[in-house]
């Protein structure tokens, strides 16, 4: 996998603090955002300094009972064309049927005959794609009743039918383990990380008990002692820093991104202090 070291979403809104922020070393952009012929001027500049820019898209719906999309697939080729980019990501969800799009990422049921149609959708997107796809973990407020795999056994089958990459999202794994009861370190267990293609975290409010994983605040330590216990068992070949609403100052970016990178760092510092 590509080494891309920390990173951060891109947003038009802090396009210019993304630009300065320091050590900022990859960054993912929504694809659904992009017009591949005409890349935003910092997106250009950040690709001009050297940095990957990733994809990362939200409306495929490989977790749909019907193919993927031709056209939205192209649209991903397209951005990954214009970008460069060393692969494309995308969630594990489902987020259309019947015409009515359901505005969230979804869980999809966990069961064998939703593998097998999962399985070809992934298939479907690797062969419509110029470079590696990558798949996320959601978060999830509830469960299907008749699910037969764990989300982790899920993603582990998909990965040895397909070879798709993963992008786990420990901040999802933290929500589910609040909303839903499972387990975070146990689904570290049972992922199949060497086929890790990089991480996301990032922050969100509890609210009468149920986690909200909103994007609009720091990474909670719980959240980062997950990062921890994923460095721990691999090492990740990037991070990236999740803030889709009430921007912070630079300033407190920085600081994020620091305690971010202090995790990553740690992991792969032994105790002696050598790398």
């Amino acid at each position: 996998m590509a080494e891309l070291g920390v990173g951060i979403g891109w947003r038009a809104e802090i396009d210019l603090t993304v630009e300065r922020l320091p050590g900022v070393e990859f960054v993912e952009v929504i694809a659904e955002n992009l017009r591949p012929d005409h890349l935003p001027e910092s997106l250009r500049m950040l690709r001009g300094r050297g940095l990957p820019v990733i994809p990362h898209g939200v409306g495929l719906g490989v977790g749909g009972a019907h193919p993927p999309d031709p056209a939205r697939l192209a649209h991903l080729a397209a951005c990954a064309g214009a970008l460069a980019a060393p692969l494309v990501s995308e969630h594990l969800a489902f987020v259309r049927a019947g015409g009515m799009e359901a505005g969230h990422l979804l869980p999809v049921p966990r069961t064998r005959e939703a593998l097998k149609v999962v399985a070809d959708n992934v298939r479907r997107a690797q062969d419509a794609l110029p470079v590696p796809l990558a798949l996320e973990n959601v978060a999830a407020l509830f469960g299907w009743p008749d699910d037969e795999l764990t989300d982790a056994e899920f993603l582990g089958e998909l990965v040895e039918r397909t070879g798709v990459l993963l992008l786990i999202d420990v901040a999802n794994l933290y929500t589910n383990q609040v909303n839903l009861g499972l387990r975070a370190v146990a689904a570290l267990d049972r992922l199949p990380l060497e086929h890790l293609a990089y991480v996301h975290v990032a922050g969100g409010h509890e609210h009468d008990g149920v986690w909200h994983d909103t994007h609009t605040a720091g990474v909670p330590d719980a959240v980062l002692d997950l990062l921890g216990e994923l460095c721990a068992r691999v090492r990740p070949p990037g991070v990236l820093l999740e803030w889709d609403d009430a921007y912070p100052s630079d300033r407190a970016l920085a600081e994020e991104l620091g305690r971010v990178r202090a995790i990553v760092d740690k992991s792969r510092t032994g105790v002696d202090g050598r790398k």
